[in-house]
């Protein structure tokens, strides 16, 4: 278990003016995790190129095979498990953003080991779901699920933080409609996932009421281009769209 982190230390209450007129509230220095993040943030915008592409994805199916496979497997399936698994198809196709660049060398990676990121009082950790491509639904969400539960509670070591080849982060959940997300170095790529929103479509009998999620994909242009994260994201949004075929049958 990873030496524990207490909320960023409190500094003395202050009520008189700084320099410029400005009245300090509080004072405080940061953790030690919240310093690694702050060190590993600058170091990804210092040494990586940032772009990031969006594309915006029909989310019909992709709430329809949740439903399903949550009625017919033994855990609780949620729509990330889905995007995990539509995500994992398109690294498959485009192994360049399943990688790492470090040493001036690109290196592709057979493994899709997917960090989830997860929000915790002292910051942003992401546990590494391992060789994701290989696990059945059941045991990806078992397993993402055990992961998301050590982080929050403490109990995880850093073993479970290693070895990541493209990472994950949803604010979603949190109502967000799309952002740009940071890489996570080594690593080339990271995803980030929208909230559903409903959008009026044409349909056959006129306007159609459809769901649809906006995918974020931050790159390192470095060794991507963006014609590579527009045919990637294309075959995000073709996956996304078929993501009952990710559905175990009854």
């Amino acid at each position: 278990m990873p030496p524990s982190d207490t909320d960023e230390d409190e500094g003395a209450d202050s009520d008189a003016p700084d320099e410029s007129g400005r009245t300090i509230r509080e004072e405080r220095s940061l953790t030690p995790m919240r310093r690694t993040i702050a060190k590993r943030l600058s170091e990804s915008y210092r040494n990586a190129v940032h772009v990031t592409a969006s594309r915006a994805v029909d989310a019909e199916a992709l709430l329809s095979a949740t439903d399903t496979a949550d009625e017919r497997l033994d855990v609780d399936v949620s729509l990330i498990d889905l995007v995990l698994r539509a995500l994992s198809a398109a690294l498959e196709e485009h192994p360049a953003f399943n990688a790492t660049y470090e040493d001036e060398t690109h290196r592709l990676y057979a493994e899709h080991n997917v960090g989830i990121a997860v929000d915790v009082d002292a910051g942003l950790v992401a546990p590494v779901v391992r060789d994701l491509g290989s696990l059945t639904l059941a045991e990806q969400v078992a397993d993402r699920r055990r992961l998301t539960e050590a982080v929050r509670s403490g109990d995880y070591s850093m073993a479970d933080l290693r070895g990541g080849t493209v990472t994950v982060t949803n604010l979603g959940v949190l109502g967000v409609d799309s952002f740009t997300p940071v890489i996570n170095p080594p690593e080339v790529a990271i995803l980030g996932v929208g909230r559903l929103r409903e959008r009026a479509m044409p349909g056959d009998d006129g306007v159609d009421v459809r769901n649809r999620i906006t995918f974020d994909l931050s790159f390192d242009h470095r060794v991507v281009d963006g014609a590579d994260a527009a045919r990637f994201l294309d075959t995000l949004a073709d996956r996304t769209k078929r993501a009952t075929r990710f559905v175990p049958e009854a």
